[in-house]
């Protein structure tokens, strides 16, 4: 079966070219902002904010499953980028969709969505579920939003096979240290060497996330392809908030070095999200997938991510 996988150089895609069975799956990717190296089989380089060069990818490789990670999938940067963030995560799906109508119209399509389209809840509420309200407070959020809008559109007018996922906080080994779990372990690793203060920098701690481990969520997004209901919407998340402050105590405790915590005003976000954990009930109905991976041991790979880096 071929397979697409636009973003396939990131810390999501990667994950996912590990997990699918080379024997079963001829795997094509796209890569950006970096060129793939020459061992990088059926990877190719792509901005997917070029139409011609998206319509080509689809139209040479008509695979029977996409995966669309490739976006601006940071919020922080989602502020100091925002024309990139809409060009890159608005039009780029809108392009891959309109491709796959021409070309490819056959395919399944795996939309990644984020739950940050949720925005502000009540600390203390119900889990969330997948017919929530919106509250955008972010660009990202907004762009993602816009993606799922699109998603419908061409599912129920074009009748292109779409499913969406919308992931909770993930983290492990392979993340980029622009994502707080990631940085913080960096963080750490880099006091362990003796290359700078044993004070970790932190924002605000006091926020709780529903974090899963990558390799989790990689699962979920395969058994979604496979079982998931065209133009069905699913919650990928553990089903419970977990502190930052937490996650932080749990990085510190694998480490031997007397380390202190700061406080850095500049980590805050502009538009913080303080409670944030989802219900994964339609996902384990219509999957039977359920997180396998504990807290501890992700966020101890992720150390040892770093420690070998």
């Amino acid at each position: 079966m071929r397979v697409l996988i636009s973003g396939a150089t990131g810390f999501v895609g990667l994950h996912l070219i590990d997990f699918l069975d080379s024997s079963k799956y001829i795997i094509y990717g796209t890569s950006f902002p970096e060129h793939p190296s020459s061992s990088e089989k059926n990877i190719f380089f792509l901005d997917i904010r070029n139409e011609e060069e998206v319509f080509k990818a689809v139209e040479k490789t008509k695979p029977r499953w996409i995966f669309h990670f490739a976006a601006v999938s940071n919020v922080g940067h989602s502020w100091k980028m925002r024309k990139e963030t809409l060009e890159t995560n608005v039009m780029g799906t809108f392009f891959f969709f309109e491709a796959v109508r021409r070309f490819s119209p056959k395919s399944r399509i795996l939309f990644i969505s984020s739950s940050d389209i949720y925005g502000n809840v009540a600390s203390g509420a119900k889990a969330l579920k997948e017919e929530n309200s919106f509250r955008i407070v972010s660009p990202y959020a907004f762009s993602k939003v816009s993606g799922e809008l699109l998603s419908k559109f061409y599912n129920q007018i074009e009748n292109l096979d779409i499913v969406i996922a919308r992931p909770f906080p993930h983290t492990g080994p392979g993340q980029s240290p622009d994502f707080v779990c990631s940085d913080w372990a960096r963080q750490i690793v880099q006091i362990e060497k003796g290359t700078t203060e044993p004070v970790i920098k932190v924002g605000n701690i006091k926020a709780k996330r529903d974090f899963s481990d990558v390799r989790d969520v990689v699962r979920a997004y395969f058994l979604l392809m496979k079982k998931g209901r065209k133009g069905g919407v699913y919650n990928v998340c553990s089903g419970k908030a977990v502190s930052l402050q937490e996650i932080l105590e749990i990085l510190l405790s694998f480490s031997s070095k007397e380390i202190s915590v700061q406080v850095d005003t500049k980590k805050f976000r502009k538009a913080d999200i303080a409670f944030l954990a989802g219900s994964n009930q339609n996902l384990m109905e219509d999957t039977s997938w359920k997180p396998e991976i504990p807290l501890e041991k992700t966020l101890s790979d992720l150390l040892e991510y770093w420690r070998n880096k």
